[in-house]
């Protein structure tokens, strides 16, 4: 939504790409190959080129510091999960019955049980609702909280370079990092259709790739596993080193050089900060999952979700402000169960989520990070009360739920309410445009900030309304 070029709350346009500067005893060339040494070349310092907007901060606005964004791609059912209709219509209600949660006369669905028992910490909003029946179009406001412009088709079409940030774009652009961690990190594949259209409201839209994430999509379930996307080329490492040590030794003495050369002041400051993004320890240390115990990282459940959540609480713990962590292209599958929907959710997908979102909130809570990081279950949209004749369930936006737990959220509330056929909403129905006001709220963003794109024009970042009655 363009908002008028004289609107009074402006804030600083989309920055601009700057190259080296006075590089004398540094070549051009030299730094770009030094920056290769780390894996992902000087593209990276164009991410780190931002501009900070402060905000005030006084009760739940700005009580986060850390988001833990979990995307359940392809859709949940609300009655397979958050919102079980065990007295609903025959046709309607499925296999599985509810059960009793922490949260005296509240139910979650049985196949939920250890999500269960801390529905007394959680707030859930039984009422989203849009008119979006579309995985890739619908995951746009999901992401960031806008739908596309009037008129736009509901069909699988690329992302746009002029369309909305995401969650985590924004906050690179409003509040860059100092530190040698990135600002966003996405841990999972970059979300697509079978088709391969990559779902919206994943990337920087009109802020610029420089805004867009730092991405983990490997295997993580091995004991000893390193993170590829902080170890050197593996081109490099053939072609330059005979091991591991001497190319980190190598690594170590390209950093020296820089730091100590009479030129590296005539720098920019970015490219700096990129080289110590990817050579500091403390970069080392918070992707180093092989570092968390066995028995730690069981807790969460030993799947390629569980273990993105484990990550992520590393990197959030670290410092990293906002981490997206996907379930998608599992073995079984995305969401999207159009056929045998009840024997995915009891073999794989409600377990998966289940042991994680528990295991999540068990370790933020012992390690005292929940009055400052937010979890949120998030998804395009539900799955339709009626189940077809592949005992499935398909797309439905017009009611679902989200779950959200951790700073600033008042515990133990149920917001909203679906119809006895979780068709509709009941009462409070929300959209993601709300969603959006209220994590903006909770990270500490002004409710008039506006956002630039690159072309100059002007556009309202926040156009929903905080859900009041789900936070602290």
């Amino acid at each position: 939504m363009a908002v008028p070029d004289n609107s009074a709350a402006r804030v600083s346009k989309a920055d601009g790409c700057l190259g080296f500067q006075g590089i004398s005893a540094i070549t051009r060339r030299s730094a770009l190959r030094a920056g290769s040494a780390f894996g992902i070349g000087l593209t990276l310092p164009e991410l780190l080129r931002r501009q900070a907007n402060a905000a005030p901060t006084g009760g739940s606005f700005g009580k986060v510091r850390g988001v833990i964004m979990l995307y359940l791609h392809g859709g949940h059912p609300q009655q397979e999960t958050f919102d079980p209709k065990p007295n609903g219509p025959s046709a309607v209600k499925g296999e599985f019955g509810a059960i009793s949660t922490s949260l005296p006369g509240v139910q979650f669905s049985e196949l939920l049980p250890r999500s269960a028992t801390i529905a007394d910490q959680m707030a859930i909003i039984r009422s989203m609702s849009h008119d979006n029946p579309n995985h890739v179009t619908a995951s746009l406001p999901a992401g960031t909280g806008h739908k596309h412009p009037p008129g736009t088709p509901q069909t699988d079409f690329p992302p746009a370079a002029t369309d909305f940030p995401a969650f985590g774009a924004v906050l690179d652009h409003l509040r860059p990092s100092t530190g040698s961690l990135p600002s966003w990190v996405r841990l999972g594949p970059l979300m697509r259709r079978s088709n391969g259209t990559t779902l919206h409201g994943q990337l920087p839209g009109f802020l610029g790739a420089r805004h867009g994430h730092f991405a983990v999509d490997q295997k993580l379930l091995k004991d000893d596993v390193r993170i590829e996307a902080i170890e050197p080329s593996t081109e490099l490492t053939a072609s330059r080193v005979g091991s591991r040590q001497s190319l980190l030794r190598e690594i170590d003495d390209q950093r020296r050089a820089i730091d100590q050369s009479a030129s590296a002041a005539n720098l920019d400051t970015f490219y700096q900060q990129a080289f110590s993004l990817l050579s500091s320890p403390a970069t080392r240390q918070a992707f180093d999952l092989a570092d968390e115990p066995r028995p730690l990282r069981d807790t969460y459940g030993w799947t390629e979700f569980g273990q993105r959540c484990v990550l992520a609480r590393r990197l959030i713990e670290a410092g990293v402000p906002m981490v997206n962590v996907s379930y998608c292209h599992t073995p079984s599958g995305s969401w999207d169960t159009h056929s045998g929907n009840f024997k995915k959710m009891k073999e794989s997908l409600a377990p998966t989520l289940d042991a994680a979102l528990h295991g999540l909130f068990t370790d933020l809570k012992e390690r005292g990070l929940l009055d400052e990081v937010l979890v949120v279950v998030n998804a395009e949209f539900g799955r339709t009360p009626t189940i077809n004749k592949n005992a499935g369930r398909d797309h439905w936006p017009w009611v679902y739920s989200l779950a959200l737990a951790g700073a600033g959220i008042r515990p133990g509330t149920i917001y909203g309410a679906s119809d006895n056929s979780a068709a509709y909403p009941a009462e409070s129905p929300r959209t993601q445009a709300d969603f959006a006001a209220t994590l903006y709220h909770l990270l500490g963003i002004p409710p008039d900030t506006i956002l630039y794109d690159q072309t100059d024009r002007p556009h309202q970042l926040i156009i929903g309304q905080p859900i009041r009655e789900v936070l602290a």
